[in-house]
């Protein structure tokens, strides 16, 4: 199980989550890059998620749908904006493929993995929001207890492959 560590937010908008994880960089973002792993870490049981869409490059489009158990589906489609292999991923919903507005964009987030040495590495997502008031949605839908079980999935499918 990945180790809780604090770090504060940048500013008003931010929320973050860090964990110490029990994988290496590479698996880490390999399963964040590989789709076909999504439904076994992207969303705390029994909700799962597919990735239907991924080009990794800024501008490229990003397509995950979560669903349910009770027949709930959310789309979640946005670009990537950076991408560093084994290191950091950055997405948004601000905007979708083609660079599109989103009428109601919730998020962008930037994914670090930094090595920590012995095989761990520091897992932080730093999630920012256009208002407050979509911060504060955010962590009333459970960011840091769904991204907490969403990265001890992740360690557990990335120390597997």
């Amino acid at each position: 199980m990945a180790t809780e560590i604090k770090i504060e937010p940048s500013y008003d908008r931010e929320l973050v989550l860090a964990r110490l994880v029990d994988a290496s960089p590479e698996a880490l973002y390999r399963c964040w890059t590989d789709g076909s792993t999504y439904p076994q870490w992207f969303c705390p049981k029994p909700w799962r998620a597919e990735s239907e869409r991924m080009e990794l490059r800024p501008g490229g489009a990003s397509m995950v749908t979560m669903y349910g158990p009770d027949g709930e589906v959310f789309p979640n489609n946005g670009v990537f904006l950076e991408v560093v292999p084994d290191r950091k991923i950055v997405f948004t919903d601000t905007y979708t493929e083609g660079w599109v507005p989103n009428p109601d964009p919730m998020m962008t987030a930037v994914i670090t993995f930094e090595p920590q040495g012995g095989g761990k590495t520091l897992f932080v997502a730093r999630v920012g929001h256009p208002t407050v008031e979509k911060k504060a949605q955010h962590e009333q839908m459970g960011f840091h207890a769904g991204w907490g079980v969403m990265v001890d999935q992740l360690e557990a499918v990335a120390k597997a492959l």
